[in-house]
């Protein structure tokens, strides 16, 4: 048996257990932390009415925090941190809480003054986080050698970049220059891997495989801000290419001693979709509801499906509408991909059993022709593996019994079509045209050579008993 064929066993096993036809959900007002580095921080998601949710971070203190810490089973040396505007990245879940109000002594976060569930007006960028902070422990952080070894280039509108701080010319704070004697750090805010990866490359040094908001490599105790709001699109050459605000004229937020980071490497993964593999595998089909309960926990279905839910008493029979199809992506690059989260902090899944690896793998968006999303989906990592491999390269990773994930160089991991979750609900949408895209590693979470070619952007027709999709080609998710 191949290792997807494992994958598929579970899934059947999975659906085999649901023979009773009642529901699994797990127990209301449930909590997690997701996308933190450790298994004590996170952004909050709770679990409501059968899906998970994020705690918008209106009125978010360090009470409330603590109420959190306390319910994840937390030790009183623990102190509860909260942190707010998405810390540990975007939601991409629905807001379930806002304005969530502790005295401090609740033992749930349920206990606490609550809003109406699901009635809030927050964005993707204000979720609730905390850390849950040891406070017998000692916080000591022990800081990089500074060397004296320097690398900068020059750049047609003058402006140098060189890296300062770190244990050797790869790594460190970057810093940037107009004249080449007067330097300064660049601020923390809005810094990404796409940023990192152009001061890599422009310094010759390679690829980015960490970004950082810190003062780890010396900040502003050593250098000040001379540049901030720096924005790039991932595939310029040269920092000055990016936008940002006016040099020496910056704006770095309210953590001033957080200064923008990287570290080099000249060996990383890059994922490229298959546009024909996607092509000749996408069709439609109609599934009952009772078939998609673990779909459900997922949160892989349209809002409408948990609507049905909650008010029909016949809901398992209700169906709906799924654009289904392959996803294949080959490892093209010269090192493996493995997963952001060591293997100890990834979720079991009860209801399919096995590991999730990486809170979302892949999404899958439909956009009318103005622009709007009108229909999605993701693909937590349910698992990555070598499915099949370029001659002469041998398979290394696989789901089952708990092993070992990740991508090898020259292999594919492919999600077929009759895989949980491969699909978007388009239940609710008319009949047209549309833009279907699909984005592979979508926050760049994993770093890699090139983000260009991870996803895919089509034209949809949608008819009463057909879909095809036409002039695909490669983009950046």
């Amino acid at each position: 048996m191949t290792c997807r064929n494992n994958k598929l066993q579970n899934i059947y096993l999975a659906a085999n257990s649901e023979t009773t036809g009642k529901p699994l959900k797990r127990k209301d007002g449930s909590i997690r932390l997701i996308g933190g580095d450790s298994y004590n921080e996170g952004n909050l998601e709770i679990y409501h009415l059968g899906r998970w949710g994020a705690v918008c971070d209106h009125t978010w203190s360090d009470k409330e925090a603590g109420v959190v810490c306390k319910q994840l089973g937390f030790s009183e040396s623990h102190r509860g941190v909260a942190k707010k505007s998405s810390h540990f990245g975007n939601s991409k879940r629905l807001y379930w809480l806002s304005k969530v109000i502790c005295n401090g002594n609740e033992d749930k976060l349920v206990n606490c003054q609550l809003d109406r569930w699901g009635e809030n007006n927050c964005s993707s960028a204000e979720a609730a986080g905390v850390i849950c902070e040891n406070t017998k422990m000692p916080s000591k952080i022990v800081k990089p050698v500074k060397l004296s070894r320097k690398k900068f280039i020059k750049s047609k509108d003058n402006m140098f970049v060189r890296l300062m701080g770190g244990r050797h010319s790869t790594e460190g704070r970057v810093e940037v220059s107009f004249n080449n004697k007067n330097w300064g750090t660049v601020c923390g805010n809005d810094w990404s891997i796409l940023e990192a990866n152009v001061v890599c490359k422009s310094l010759g040094f390679g690829y980015a495989s960490d970004s950082f908001n810190t003062d780890i490599f010396g900040g502003q105790n050593v250098s000040s801000p001379l540049l901030s709001g720096t924005v790039c699109h991932g595939n310029e050459t040269k920092l000055s290419e990016c936008t940002h605000e006016q040099y020496g004229k910056v704006s770095c937020g309210t953590e001033k001693e957080y200064v923008a980071a990287v570290i080099c490497t000249t060996t990383l993964p890059d994922l490229i979709f298959d546009i024909p593999e996607l092509e000749h595998s996408l069709h439609l089909e109609d599934r009952m509801l009772y078939f998609l309960q673990c779909a459900m926990e997922e949160n892989c279905l349209a809002s409408e499906a948990y609507n049905v839910d909650r008010t029909n008493e016949d809901w398992p029979s209700e169906t709906r509408r799924l654009l289904k199809f392959t996803a294949k992506t080959l490892n093209a690059g010269n090192a493996d991909f493995r997963p952001h989260i060591p293997k100890h902090q990834w979720q079991w899944h009860a209801c399919h059993m096995h590991f999730h690896s990486m809170e979302v793998f892949a999404k899958f968006d439909i956009y009318d022709l103005n622009g709007k999303k009108v229909a999605e989906g993701h693909k937590a990592s349910f698992c990555l593996e070598d499915n099949q491999c370029k001659e002469g390269v041998k398979q290394k990773y696989a789901c089952a019994n708990y092993g070992d994930q990740g991508i090898s160089v020259n292999c594919y991991d492919i999600y077929r079509y009759n895989i949980d979750c491969q699909w978007i609900d388009i239940t609710e949408i008319d009949f047209g045209y549309y833009i279907l895209k699909i984005k592979i590693n979508p926050d760049f979470r994993v770093p890699e050579m090139d983000y260009h070619n991870n996803g895919a952007s089509c034209s949809l027709i949608y008819s009463p008993s057909n879909a095809m999709v036409y002039d695909c080609k490669l983009e950046r998710p």
